[in-house]
């Protein structure tokens, strides 16, 4: 029963992809529709019960073999599904939230001319992502690795006709490279040190490697530290942790939907998965696990700073995925790895809803994405508002300790930073006081995206998008804020998901948070958990527990007095702290820095090479010098070429007696 509902919860939306994809606009946008997305609920629908079969221990770990697959000299590996607690709730997570993603295109992509090849390029990449998840060897990782980063390079560029698109998809395919190189290099080393790309080899093997040293370039190296750092570089591209995070913003030049999809529960999640698939793994290599913590904070407080600044409302949203990434890498990075895919899974619920509520207020306002744009959204958009809200109360962690109540959020933030503080080292403390910041900035620009988009007066006549729909002067708009237009709700096809994911906001941490902190037998086998630590999480002072919830009101009450109570605010502090808004609303010059440090050279070196080497060279004494040789000879030999009967006499002669002349000698 478990190998047939694996086999057909991967394959099910390959197959849709591939006749989606071949079948194209000779089948139509409905027929294609209705296979990928009857595909995804099928998955969707089988994943569940794999998943509750965990909870309840009525399930075991098991591998799904599919074929044999690679047999040369020392490596060998087949391509079989492994199923255990943390792909059932990794199967959950991808297959929930592509199918409602899949469900709310139908709406959101409905006069877009391309949906087929839309509709293909989702299902190509949840089955790429269900490969990942599945894997039992770090190859088929790979594969899997790889075909959601391809995939991701589809979708975001799906709009291939805007520039800004093209750009877009180029530059995450590029920084994933980066990363990509450095968990290729991880495998190598993984293969050389333990002779398999099994996971359970490498982690049944890998304890006794600990304090094992390798040479390298003269040096002697902790082999695991090495490895896992390199294995971490894979996850940082992925993942888009602080350093090769520049891809993930402009990523949002993609539909919503794919923000959604990608962005949200599955592919920046995979650096997550790896690092946690692969615990017992870096257990044995602390300076790995101090660079997990260290970069994990520090990207959940960069993230959070430029997420104040940004008016695009996507963007806000993308930063905050980056934001809560951090989150879950520094969780991991202190030990506590079943709180880190904890914070995965409800982040899963709550960032869809808010991306794809997003999707809804955009679509309402007729593709205008800058906030400055909304206000008094709430009444013309009621359910679209009150899934944001429930989102929003997610994210921002609201909840009770004592009560033992609260949106998802509160159980999985508040339980990461409990056990960082609860670790008791000095980068454990550092995760802690970072994570404690970036709680209350993520408040603020959570709150602030509402305010600004729900709230205040309308704005929308001073957008170019809503201008060009009205088509009234301004004599005929006069003091009207909203320039005659009214904004609509969304198809019922975008508000079910809406519905759907707000249930997971709202209650997906208080129904499983005692299975994902409390159980170590739900963990068995799948990751290390480290019972000591979560038992220090519970014992720490009362005022660690509600440090979340009381920058979460802090927050709040900011974003209040900014945007609700005096509008003026915002303009008196950019005026005061000028060069501290421009350094974080340029995103800290990462973007400016990589331009000047690598993109600059790499064209310069380009030019160079193709006006010196490709041209002067190559070109020159290649195919242009064989042209000239050639045009050359022919000038000549058309001399030989004069048309006199007596001038070919000679020739023939001559050559009669040059011949005669090599016989003879």
């Amino acid at each position: 029963m478990l190998q047939n509902s694996i086999l057909l919860i991967v394959f099910l939306p390959l197959l849709a992809a591939i006749i989606g994809g071949l079948g194209n606009k000779a089948l139509g946008n409905t027929p294609v529709k209705l296979l990928t997305t009857g595909a995804l609920f099928v998955s969707c629908a089988l994943s569940w019960p794999i998943f509750i079969g965990f909870l309840t221990d009525s399930m075991t770990a098991d591998v799904v073999p599919v074929l044999q697959w690679v047999q040369s000299g020392d490596l060998s590996f087949d391509w079989e599904l492994r199923v255990d607690a943390l792909t059932a709730i990794m199967l959950v997570v991808i297959t929930s939230v592509s199918a409602l993603v899949h469900l709310y295109s139908w709406g959101y992509m409905e006069e877009d001319p391309d949906q087929p090849r839309f509709f293909a390029y989702l299902s190509l990449f949840t089955f790429a992502m269900l490969m990942l998840v599945t894997a039992d060897n770090l190859v088929q990782m790979f594969f899997g690795w790889e075909g959601v980063g391809l995939a991701s390079y589809l979708l975001i560029g799906f709009w291939f006709k805007k520039p800004s698109a093209n750009k877009a998809a180029i530059k995450a395919f590029v920084v994933n490279r980066v990363g990509d190189l450095g968990f290729m290099l991880g495998i190598f080393g993984t293969f050389l040190v333990f002779g398999t790309t099994s996971i359970p080899e490498i982690l049944e093997a890998a304890p006794a490697m600990s304090g094992s040293t390798i040479g390298f370039l003269g040096y002697r190296l902790h082999t695991m530290d090495i490895l896992c750092i390199l294995l971490f570089i894979g996850a940082m591209g992925k993942s888009a942790q602080l350093g090769l995070h520049t891809w993930l913003p402009d990523a949002m030049e993609g539909p919503t939907p794919v923000s959604a999809l990608i962005h949200a529960a599955t592919m920046v999640t995979a650096g997550v998965f790896m690092v946690c698939r692969l615990s017992p793994m870096f257990e044995t290599a602390p300076v790995a696990l101090g660079m997990v913590t260290f970069i994990g904070a520090a990207t959940c407080i960069f993230a959070a700073t430029v997420g104040t600044t940004q008016w695009d409302i996507k963007r806000v949203i993308a930063y905050s995925t980056c934001s809560q990434l951090g989150y879950m890498f520094f969780a991991a990075g202190v030990g506590a790895y079943g709180v880190a895919i904890f914070h995965l899974f409800t982040h899963a619920f709550f960032k869809a809803l808010l991306f794809l509520g997003a999707g809804s207020v955009i679509h309402s306002m007729h593709h205008e994405q800058d906030m400055r744009y909304y206000g008094g959204l709430r009444t013309k958009i009621p359910v679209t508002f009150w899934a944001m809200m429930f989102g929003t109360l997610a994210i921002t962690g609201v909840g009770v300790y004592h009560l033992g109540a609260g949106f998802a959020g509160f159980w999985s933030k508040d339980a990461i930073l409990e056990v960082a503080f609860a670790r008791g080292t000095d980068l454990g403390m550092f995760a802690f006081w970072m994570g404690v910041t970036a709680a209350l900035l993520t408040s603020f620009y959570s709150w602030r995206l509402m305010f600004l988009t729900f709230w205040g007066k309308p704005r929308w006549i001073e957008s170019e998008h809503i201008q060009h729909t009205v088509h009234k002067t301004p004599e005929e708009v006069g003091e009207d804020t909203t320039g005659g237009y009214k904004p609509h709700e969304s198809p019922i096809v975008m508000l079910i998901p809406l519905v759907l994911l707000s249930v997971g906001a709202i209650a997906a941490g208080q129904v499983f948070a005692p299975s994902f902190l409390d159980d170590a037998g739900f963990w068995a086998g799948s990751i290390f958990y480290n019972e000591a630590l979560i038992h220090a999480m519970h014992a720490v002072p009362y005022w660690v527990k509600y440090s979340a919830f009381v920058v979460m009101l802090l927050g709040l009450l900011g974003a209040w007095m900014a945007y609700i109570k005096d509008t003026s605010i915002p303009g008196k502090f950019v005026e005061q702290f000028r060069y501290v808004h421009q350094f974080v609303s340029n995103k800290w010059y990462f973007d400016e820095l990589y331009d000047a440090i690598f993109v600059k050279p790499a064209f310069w070196i380009g030019r160079k090479l193709w006006i010196i080497g490709d041209q002067g060279i190559i070109d020159r004494f290649g195919p242009n010098g064989a042209a000239w040789v050639v045009e050359k000879g022919a000038i000549a030999a058309k001399k030989v070429q004069s048309g006199y009967l007596y001038s070919y006499a000679l020739i023939m002669l001559l050559g009669l007696v040059a011949a005669i002349t090599w016989i003879l000698m």
